[in-house]
């Protein structure tokens, strides 16, 4: 990219509050963005939105976009939305065409899915996988009552961890009864037939959330094959045949190498009606992708499908995987690893293990005059306290569930059922939470407790939101879907009735009862 055709030229070492600009990372028609990094060697992406009253593109709806990108990064949080580190406005009338700019923080992805097809050439590897983690952030947004508006592979983003983040949220709105009202425009290829008969009112053109599904089957016929459901060269000539299509003048040819439920799945999408459209969910559509994940994965009799694809014989591990990929890895070197953690615990350095009766500090995670080994204590905190917002996911649940698994033997081996470990885990499951750096090796037993126990907490963190509309003990319907799906919980609307969970339930819920710690005198 040339410099001339950055919205926002920002040089390379210019400061914004406490971060400095190292490189240009994407620009858009409405804002560029760049990396940066803080003195402390914390990396971001910082988005220049050229608001200020100074600027060469002084268009009045820049603002209007800045703050809708803002209230859905302060109102939602979910593990696939793109995170939010802070906002900040350029002051420095030295610099006319930065001065009075919007500047959003946020946490810095490895590279868009656009940018990883390119590289390609064709479908993306891990493409189902990806696609439920689309659906997944999706559905958060649904569920909030906000419309993204803009879902394309240029605005999806890819992290470190191999997750994904849905980000861009400029174009996003809120609900206002059945649609949402958004300024004219959007990238053709994405936008549903329907969306060209609307007219421009007072707010802006009508949109409704299944513009957003009709994206999404796009989408995820560019990551299934690298190839747009609609031929043509150019973008007038494929909304043309997308516009013959829901008229019903024209069949709809997808590209070849589709399964059947990955077709399916992208016709759904692409119903050429809103009220067909309707019927399909992002959150039904995300656990269709999990089930052709997993599928696939069986028919592969192997592990290498992230998130599912596990050995068709065990009726738990499709499940488990399902939530692996696209979760931060954990550095499980050794103990050093854990202390800045420790310390944003609470936690006292050196207490761990300690053969003093009282195990000061600890206490508000779990009841330490109960059979928990102290020599764990660490460890268990750190799974249990990575994802605070969820109320779920505590140490003292993390403390549980090890006790059913395996009563705390780390030399737990059980090659019938492929477990071993603290934790119990699958080698090929606990690929996926190893580094990046790690996983195109399968691990071998034993699993020592500081490889087993840290990423139950990412596991934990990941299906945690997935299950805020299922009723009952939020706790139990979690151990539930580790047991076996977050799907499983879902359609039981509770624990499944299954003979395993029977027997497993009842000594979790004991241990949870005697884990719990003691409520603090107010």
């Amino acid at each position: 990219m040339t410099e001339a055709r950055w919205t926002v030229r920002v040089p390379d070492g210019y400061r914004v509050g406490s971060w400095r600009v190292t490189r240009g990372l994407a620009s858009g028609s409405w804002s560029s963005v760049y990396a940066a990094v803080r003195d402390t060697g914390e990396h971001a992406a910082l988005k220049f939105i050229p608001t200020g009253t100074l600027t060469s593109r002084q268009l009045s709806h820049l603002a209007d976009m800045a703050g809708r990108e803002l209230a859905v990064h302060r109102r939602l949080s979910h593990p696939n939305l793109i995170k939010l580190l802070g906002s900040l406005v350029v002051d420095d009338p030295a610099e006319p065409e930065i001065d009075g700019a919007t500047v959003i923080v946020l946490e810095l992805a490895e590279r868009a899915a656009a940018t990883a097809l390119a590289a390609t050439g064709g479908g993306l590897p891990e493409a189902g996988r990806l696609i439920a983690e689309v659906c997944a952030g999706l559905a958060c947004l649904h569920k909030a009552g906000w419309v993204h508006g803009d879902l394309k592979p240029s605005n999806i983003l890819l992290m470190a961890d191999g997750s994904v983040r849905l980000a861009d949220f400029g174009l996003a709105a809120e609900l206002d009864g059945t649609h949402a009202y958004l300024p004219p425009g959007g990238t053709a290829d994405y936008v549903p037939p329907e969306r060209w008969a609307e007219g421009l009112r007072t707010g802006g053109v009508a949109v409704r959330q299944t513009a957003d599904i009709w994206a999404l089957g796009v989408t995820a016929c560019q990551l299934l094959t690298g190839q747009l459901p609609f031929a043509g060269v150019t973008s007038r000539a494929r909304t043309a045949a997308a516009r013959q299509f829901a008229e019903g003048r024209a069949a709809l040819a997808l590209p070849d190498g589709l399964t059947p439920q990955w077709r399916a799945f992208i016709v759904d999408c692409l119903a050429p009606d809103h009220r067909t459209r309707q019927r399909h969910t992002a959150e039904s559509l995300r656990r269709r992708a999990c089930d052709a994940v997993a599928k696939a994965g069986a028919v592969a009799k192997t592990g290498a499908v992230a998130r599912a694809g596990a050995p068709a014989r065990r009726p738990r591990q499709p499940a488990r995987i399902l939530a692996l990929a696209g979760i931060a890895a954990v550095t499980v070197a050794g103990g050093a690893a854990y202390a800045s953690r420790e310390q944003a615990s609470g936690v006292p350095d050196g207490v761990a293990g300690s053969a003093s009766p009282t195990a000061i500090g600890y206490e508000r995670h779990f009841r330490t005059d109960a059979d928990i080994p102290r020599q764990y204590y660490d460890l268990i905190i750190v799974a249990g306290t990575k994802c605070p917002d969820e109320p779920a996911v505590t140490p003292y649940l993390v403390a549980a569930i090890l006790k059913a698994e395996s009563n705390f033997d780390p030399d737990l081996s059980d090659p019938v059922q492929n477990e071993y470990g603290i934790a119990r885990w699958t080698p090929n499951v606990l690929q996926y939470y190893l580094p990046p750096a790690q996983r195109d090796t399968e691990p071998k037993p034993p699993f020592p407790p500081e490889m087993s126990i840290p990423p139950m907490g990412d596991y934990l963190c990941r299906f945690a939101p997935l299950l805020h509309d299922v009723p009952g003990d939020p706790m139990i319907n979690l151990v539930a879907a580790w047991r076996t799906s977050e799907a499983k919980v879902h359609e039981a609307g509770g624990v499944p009735d299954r003979p395993a969970l029977r027997e497993y339930m009842p000594r979790l819920r004991a241990a949870l009862d005697a884990y719990r710690p003691v409520p603090r005198p107010s």
